[in-house]
């Protein structure tokens, strides 16, 4: 089992290609065989990847179960996994399925929607494993290219110019992204990222026209990254195409884009710019808290007077990933571990509130929220079900929400006071906006005609359902399933930062 890594990542490559090559037609019969082997592929993909889980040893902070064999022009191909990293390939093999499953009733191109799920799915498995810049960039940029289908050949109304909007936002970012890795090879000789988190770049301080640049060519290189992983989680101000393309995109997308590709920002902050780039920074990282800050509490404002259900999740996203960026960058061992715990939480929550509006969207045809009031009297598994996920958004103690938003409190508070002050606003906000949205959504008398014929969710709908309830509770009263992979990683990780900055301080003395 010496290749589990690209195997993991090319079972979906596989069926895609299966898909393309063997099925013929757009009857009933081929729409149904392109899900079946679309769903037999995301379920082995998951499977392979718990041998991965099962064969990790968390204690060991090194890359494992590496495999590298030379590629194109003298580019390794090179990939692994460590304790930061390996769950977010259990994250993405774990929800696909249900991604999956959630998209049954679709019925327009049926084969090509599939093919274009299976191809981002090794896309992001690939994001998550490459340890080779070239290998890394290759998968992130082309990730771009099924979304952009997917938003804009199923989507809404606007889909066009959703589509358009996410691709040029996250690919502009992404250039200056490129520029600084041929700089780093230009300066370190390799592209193989563990050789580059153990280079030291240059970190004196120069000027340009007249600017002093604190932290030299590390503060450079961090702002490239920076400008490509802000723009991917989304942070505020760059987080104007979250919205759009959420709106437009089918359940189905929203769902992958807000549990699995805006964690690819998320992940690069750990990967790249902490361990690369430490005085960078250090440099730039009261900058980043401030703006976590102004996004928890300005998003969560703006999802207060959203009219439309995913617009208002998807503003509710932008403020719980302003915790995991101010997590990330309080760089200690809290405020990490509970960065890296919210994004696994939020990929389950956020996923399951996604597929709640999906539900009674298959059903009403619209998100509007005047839409609707008093489905419990016609839906009320559906009303326990939202239930739940609103109260594990809101971070209600028990659920996963709970876990990952304390840790960054109090890993935020060792740092600055005042930040955390403005942070723990963004608590009582969320439970503004969501138990508004319930409230009106569910809550009341059934007035509108409408919805006096409403059915409740089916079998397949609980089904999807499930697996996402029970990982949100598991997580929430047994956290150090996460906690203990990650810690040894992240406590490597912080000790390498604190001893690259104490020696900027004692330089600067």
């Amino acid at each position: 089992m010496g290749n589990l890594l690209s195997l993991t990542t090319f079972i979906p490559l596989l069926g895609a290609v299966i898909l393309a090559i063997f099925l013929r037609g757009d009857n009933a019969a081929a729409q149904g065989n392109a899900k079946w082997v679309a769903m037999a592929t995301t379920v082995a993909t998951f499977v392979v990847s718990l041998f991965i889980l099962f064969g990790f040893d968390p204690s060991n902070t090194e890359f494992q179960m590496v495999e590298e064999r030379e590629w194109l022009l003298g580019m390794n191909y090179k990939m692994g996994v460590d304790g930061i990293s390996i769950l977010f390939v259990m994250l993405t093999t774990f929800l696909m399925p249900l991604v999956i499953a959630s998209c049954w009733t679709v019925s327009t191109r049926v084969k090509e929607y599939m093919i274009a799920f299976l191809l981002l799915e090794t896309l992001m498995l690939g994001v998550f494993m490459a340890l080779d810049l070239v290998l890394f960039y290759l998968f992130f940029e082309a990730g771009l290219i099924p979304m952009f289908l997917i938003i804009g050949i199923w989507g809404g109304a606007n889909r066009i110019y959703a589509s358009f909007k996410f691709f040029l936002y996250t690919f502009l970012g992404s250039v200056l992204m490129l520029v600084a890795m041929v700089a780093m090879f230009s300066q370190a000789g390799t592209t193989d990222i563990p050789t580059l988190m153990a280079f030291e770049f240059g970190s004196e301080d120069f000027s340009i026209l007249g600017v002093q640049i604190v932290g030299g060519m590390q503060t450079l290189l961090w702002l490239a990254f920076f400008a490509s992983f802000a723009v991917k989680m989304p942070m505020w101000p760059v987080h104007t195409w979250l919205p759009d393309a959420h709106v437009q995109a089918p359940t189905a997308g929203s769902v992958v884009l807000a549990a699995i590709l805006l964690k690819m920002g998320g992940y690069g902050f750990l990967r790249f710019s902490l361990p690369m780039f430490p005085i960078g920074s250090e440099v730039m990282g009261p900058l980043v808290l401030w703006l976590s800050a102004i996004a928890i509490i300005y998003t969560s404002l703006v999802a207060l007077v959203q009219e439309d259900m995913k617009k208002l999740i998807a503003y509710s996203s932008v403020a719980h990933m302003g915790y995991v960026t101010m997590g990330i960058f309080a760089v200690n061992q809290q405020g990490i571990d509970g960065a890296i715990f919210q994004m696994i939480s939020h990929g389950f929550i956020s996923g399951a509130l996604f597929l709640c509006v999906g539900v009674i969207y298959d059903r009403i045809h619209t998100r509007e929220i005047d839409a609707y009031g008093g489905l419990v009297n016609r839906m009320p598994a559906y009303a326990l079900i939202f239930l739940f996920f609103t109260m594990a958004n809101v971070g209600l103690p028990g659920t996963s929400g709970f876990i990952g938003e304390f840790l960054v409190l109090m890993g935020i508070f060792q740092v600055n006071t005042w930040i955390a002050m403005f942070a723990t606003t963004g608590v009582i906000l969320s439970a503004a906006y969501a138990l508004w949205l319930y409230r009106r959504v569910v809550m009341g008398d059934l007035i509108k005609e409408s919805l006096r014929t409403i059915s409740d969710m089916t079998i397949r709908e609980r089904f999807i359902m499930a697996p996402l309830v029970v990982m949100t509770l598991l997580l929430g009263v047994y956290p150090a399933l996460v906690l203990d992979i990650i810690g040894p990683s992240v406590a490597a990780l912080v000790e390498n930062y604190d001893v690259a900055t104490a020696a900027m301080t004692v330089a600067a003395q």
